[in-house]
């Protein structure tokens, strides 16, 4: 997935995430920081949202079923590999990713898995910690070697 997508698929799903919330466009717009003009705009398809807007979106709106659906788990995790891209992060709880998540590869408990929607990449720790992600497989798993050669 790139940026231009996530973009397009949150600009879609524009109208359907602030029903969700409950939001008036005045109100929706005051939130991610945009004018109701431009909402508006965005809502009919005319133009799509910026990547702050999207952002806003993501950050802001991430409990959102709409959001999760559309982007297949954590909305902020999609946003962050992109903006990061090939870059370890801080550790990060998740759930295992018994959900949204295909298993790549397990070796000493860490494992590589891939978004079904999204289609990126992370490597969690033994604990579940994501420690990296990425959209590309060959780097990750470069990643997941190194990482496991570190341990030994």
């Amino acid at each position: 997935m790139k940026k231009e997508e996530v973009i397009t698929i949150i600009s879609d799903k524009l109208r359907l995430i602030r029903t969700e919330a409950g939001y008036t466009q005045d109100k929706m717009a005051n939130v991610i920081g945009i004018s109701k003009k431009t909402l508006v705009q965005i809502e009919k398809g005319r133009v799509d949202a910026s990547w702050t807007a999207v952002i806003a979106v993501c950050a802001l709106f991430r409990d959102s079923e709409t959001l999760v659906t559309s982007l297949g788990g954590e909305p902020l995790e999609v946003i962050e590999t992109l903006a990061r891209e090939g870059m370890d992060f801080r550790k990060e709880k998740t759930l295992g990713g018994k959900v949204w998540w295909k298993e790549i590869k397990e070796s000493d408990g860490y494992v590589l898995q891939q978004n079904l929607f999204s289609k990126h990449f992370r490597i969690l720790d033994r604990n579940h910690y994501r420690i990296y992600s990425s959209f590309n497989k060959e780097e990750t798993e470069s990643r997941f070697n190194e990482i496991k050669r570190e341990e030994t």
